[in-house]
Parts: structure tokens; sequence; C-alpha cells
């Protein structure tokens, strides 16, 4: 019996024996299977998976494009051979997914390898979990079904991705216990493309780089983490990025000698309510900044609908 693959990381795509499966070229298709992956571990109700993908319609129609996009995946997804064991279970008010039916996740792996490293710093993994970690971070070919704007899959795009750095993580203390330098500042310098103000990271990177006789390039790395500080938050590097600067520059860190990346005491860059204020302001401005994406999003669908009349 053939597995059929899902790959959610990136651009989306269901395959079976290598070959990509046709038939569902509508996005809220592809949505509304992605919905049921994410959420493989319980079942849903027709209703609200109605309501969660065609809420801007009436319950009449919202259950009536249920139907039909459910009937379309239920063809794409039939078994290969008569009598298999179907991907989605349908019922009168429940769907929910066959977990004993023959499919591949790339999230659902991703995740399984998240999990089993809960709780265990980068330095103290072995080699064998270390490459289970390397797996699952190549399954990262970009964030969670990119192009979609839906809120609960904003959220779930942003706890993979958390999942994901802190893998990274892991791996760059790894490579710093074992002296792969080279392989620890990719694995840095790939946090920093998703976030830039990531200060704990420009410290691992400014030790792995002077420990592999960089010392040039790991003052260049405070330099850069001064400026996305300062453009990013707004704050200074604390205290620990500076005490590890000033060593650096004055060529006193050994090889066993921490980036320093236990906390600091708590010394406030501004009052409580400033900073509540600034949290405040920074909330409205990315909840408006979403409504505007998926309302030209909504209109470019629109139009594109048009075109195709």
């Amino acid at each position: 019996m053939s597995v059929i693959s899902f790959r959610l990381f990136g651009k989306f795509s269901i395959e079976r024996t290598a070959r990509q499966i046709e038939g569902l070229d509508s996005s809220k298709e592809r949505e509304l299977v992605s919905y049921l992956l994410i959420n493989r571990h319980r079942p849903h109700a027709r209703e609200t998976l109605a309501g969660l993908l065609w809420g801007e319609t009436t319950t009449e129609k919202s259950k009536k494009y249920l139907r039909q996009a459910l009937w379309r995946l239920q063809t794409a997804l039939v078994p290969d051979k008569p009598g298999g064991p179907q991907i989605l279970l349908v019922q009168h008010d429940w769907i929910r997914l066959n977990l004993e039916g023959e499919l591949w996740l790339d999230v659902a792996e991703f995740e399984k390898a998240f999990a089993m490293m809960q709780g265990v710093p980068g330095k103290h993994l072995d080699s064998q979990r270390a490459q289970a970690l390397e797996n699952a971070v190549q399954l990262y070919t970009g964030d969670l079904l990119e192009g979609c704007y839906q809120d609960w899959c904003i959220y779930e795009r942003e706890r993979l991705q958390n999942a994901y750095l802190l893998m990274l993580d892991k791996l760059m203390s790894y490579c710093e216990e074992h002296q792969e330098y080279e392989r620890g500042l990719i694995y840095g310098t790939t946090i920093l493309r998703y976030d830039r103000a990531r200060e704990s990271t420009y410290r691992q990177l400014m030790h792995l780089q002077y420990m592999a006789d960089d010392r040039t390039g790991a003052l260049r790395q405070y330099e850069r983490c001064v400026a996305a500080l300062a453009e990013e938050l707004g704050v200074a590097p604390d205290q620990r990025t500076q005490s590890l600067y000033k060593r650096i520059r004055d060529d006193k860190v050994s090889e066993g000698d921490p980036p320093e990346n236990h906390p600091p005491p708590f010394t406030p860059v501004a009052s409580l309510p400033e900073l509540l204020t600034r949290l405040k302001e920074l909330h409205s401005i990315l909840a408006a900044t979403q409504r505007r994406v998926q309302k030209d999003i909504r209109a470019v669908e629109l139009g594109i609908k048009t075109e195709q009349q």
C-alpha cells in the first residue's frame, strides 16, 4: 500500500509514491486538509469547520462549501486499492483524520523530534539525538503554509517557527560543545534570519567565531547585535553581551568559557507603565497590519475568481 505524504512547511504539497496528487487547486480545500492535519488528534464538528473556513458567508452557504470541499478531498485521497483505509473519516456531524491510515506528515515528524528533545540542553545531546534534530530542521523548508493568513494558521506558524528556532539553538550549543564551530555558525546565522534581534544568538555567534580563530568576526557580530537591538527594539545590549565583547576585545576568552547565557539581574530599560504603552502600541500596529493584509488577499482572490468566470 502506498503512503500519502503531506508537506505543510513551505510550499503545500501532497504526494503518493513521489507523484503529486492533483485535484486540490482550491486554497480552501488545502486549508481544510491542513487544519485537519495540524489538529489531527481530535474530531471536528462540521459546523465549526464551516464557520472557521467560510465565516464570511451565511451558515447555509458555509455548510454547502464544506460539503463540496470534503467531496473533492475524498476523491483526491481515495485509497489506491479497493477497500483500503480512508484518510478522511466523514460522519454526519463530525470529521476526523484516520491516523491508522497510510499517511506521512512533515509537521508530525518535526513535532515528534521536538518533543523528544524537550528539557535536554544542547550541550548534553549525544550524536544520535543531534542527528535526529538535524533531520527535523531539514524538514523545515519554510514557514507553515506560506501564503495562508488565517488567524489559526498564523498562530500555528508562530508556534512551529519558535520550535524550529529552539532546535537550531540546541544544535548551536551541541556544535560548540563538540568544537564544530563552523557548523554552529551556520545554525546561528539561520536563527537571525527569522529573529534579527535574538541577543542570546549573537552571544553564541561571538563565542563560536572567536573559538574558530576569527576574533575580528566575533567583534563584528557585536556591532551587528548593537545595530539590530537599536533598530528592532530601541535598546542596548545587556550586561552579558557587553561583558563577552570586552573579553573578546581584550583576548581573554578561553575554550571552556561560556558565552554567559544565564540571566542577569533584572534592570528594566523603562518604567512598567512606559513598557505597557509600547506593547499596546505594537499590538495595535500588528492587528491593523493583519487586517489590512487579509483584506487585500480577499480582494485579490475575488479578482482572480472574476477573471476565471
